[in-house]
């Protein structure tokens, strides 16, 4: 009994107590068991002391990813894959082809995120939305001198701007027919920003979609389901262009009409220009941030950075010219960074319970598109290949629309599809933003 006392007197120190405490959580928990099991033998009056907080269970978390936020190296392996992979496909498989490099892109992302491979928010992400994007506006508007465009593409031009009025009309009859209520204030934004995409391109879907404030998973969800419809979209357009047969052979180079590109045999001038386009990309990038802060202009950075490359091309068209076929190149793996990231930051759930609606909207906004630029086109007399050509370079842009005159052995559109494709990027960003803000925000 006489260790028995002297551990009661032991424990009813409370300073004494504190080190004990500490003494058996710096031991093991055999040597805690063998105090308690001691402690039995301590009166019933005596006071009975709380389970030491050291001793609590951790938290275990189960759904770590593989690869996690904080490896940066890895997260980067994995978005630069990704996009190469969409890039590959697209060139390389049926399926590909048919869904485009982008949606690929974006799926596999979106796959990779859903199953626990990558983590669905990471700081890398933030860099590609915050620096590597604006940096590919710039590197696809080197080619947008205004004036040659609407001075070289003729017809063409004006096929373009009755599509794009043909794509505002489809916005206001889809937005009409599928409000997108359950979306709550994304509903409108994501119109606009649909809309700017069947205008100029995907870089103008992110441009509003920033500017205006559309949630991550629903641009996810309208990238997805937008793909789609264009894929069926294009599909349609060469079924439509089956009976219209190709130009004679006429030795039309795709550069024809494009400023004048130095050559040389070696490859350093290559190497100089794209150096060239990517540090020019990047002052120009600081300007239109700078000026959106200075203008209090919220989401503002890619418009003014737009504007800025539009104007410099339109001043300088020989110059900037120079570095275009350098840029584009550039511009296009960054883009398809993008689409890895979107798919990345998004949730499968969220898409496949948010595309529905967008699909059905992007399906009725096409659709009406080609009913009235076809119908309307053909009522001012207007040649059904530049009406397709014209629609292609709205929806799609100058790539797809460039992709189209050459399968088609239409050699003398291919310079002007790729210059009203340039032209529909230079000005759907705010033509969208400004026709969401005052006319579908209170419809």
């Amino acid at each position: 009994m006489a260790s028995c006392h002297s551990i009661s007197y032991f424990l009813s120190k409370p300073n004494i107590y504190s080190s004990f405490t500490i003494f058996c959580s710096n031991r093991s928990s055999l040597s805690f068991h063998h105090v308690t099991h001691r402690r039995s033998c301590v009166k019933p009056q005596s006071r009975r002391l709380p389970l030491p907080r050291p001793f609590a269970l951790p938290t275990i978390h189960v759904n770590t990813p593989l690869i996690s936020s904080h490896d940066h190296w890895g997260i980067w392996t994995v978005l630069l894959s990704f996009a190469a992979f969409g890039i590959w496909s697209e060139k390389e498989t049926k399926v590909g082809k048919a869904l485009s490099g982008a949606l690929v892109s974006t799926l596999v992302g979106l796959a990779a995120t859903s199953v626990g491979i990558i983590a669905s928010e990471a700081s890398a992400y933030r860099v590609v939305m915050d620096f590597l994007l604006p940096l590919a506006v710039p590197l696809l508007l080197f080619n947008a001198d205004l004036r040659k465009i609407v001075s070289s593409t003729g017809k063409l031009f004006l096929s373009f701007l009755l599509g794009s009025v043909a794509t505002i009309i489809g916005t206001l009859v889809a937005y009409s027919l599928v409000p997108m209520r359950s979306l709550g204030q994304d509903s409108w934004k994501i119109a606009a920003a649909l809309m700017s995409r069947h205008i100029g391109g995907a870089v103008n879907y992110v441009a509003v979609s920033e500017a205006v404030g559309v949630s991550p998973s629903v641009l996810a969800a309208g990238l997805a389901a937008d793909n789609l419809i264009c894929a069926m979209y294009f599909t349609t357009l060469f079924a439509l262009a089956s009976k219209i047969s190709p130009e004679a052979a006429d030795n039309v180079s795709v550069q024809e009409g494009l400023p004048d590109t130095e050559s040389d045999p070696s490859d350093k001038l290559h190497v100089l220009h794209t150096a060239t386009a990517i540090s020019l990309s990047f002052l120009i990038c600081k300007c239109g941030v700078y000026a959106a802060n200075a203008l209090g202009l919220k989401g503002g950075s890619l418009p003014c950075i737009t504007a800025i490359v539009v104007t410099l091309a339109s001043l300088f068209p020989v110059q900037l010219g120079r570095l275009a076929p350098a840029g584009e190149p550039v511009a296009l793996i960054l883009m398809q960074v993008f689409f890895a990231v979107v798919g990345a930051n998004g949730s499968i759930w969220n898409v496949i319970n948010t595309a529905p609606e967008i699909f059905a909207f992007s399906f009725i906004q096409v659709a009406v598109h080609l009913v009235f630029i076809l119908g309307v086109g053909k009522l001012l007399g207007l040649d059904r290949k530049l009406l397709l050509v014209a629609s292609n370079a709205n929806v799609g842009g100058p790539t797809t629309a460039c992709g189209m005159t050459t399968a088609k052995g239409w050699s003398s559109l291919i310079v002007p599809s790729i210059l009203v494709g340039i032209f529909g990027i230079a000005i759907a960003t705010f033509i969208s933003i400004a026709f969401g803000l005052i006319i579908l925000k209170y419809m």
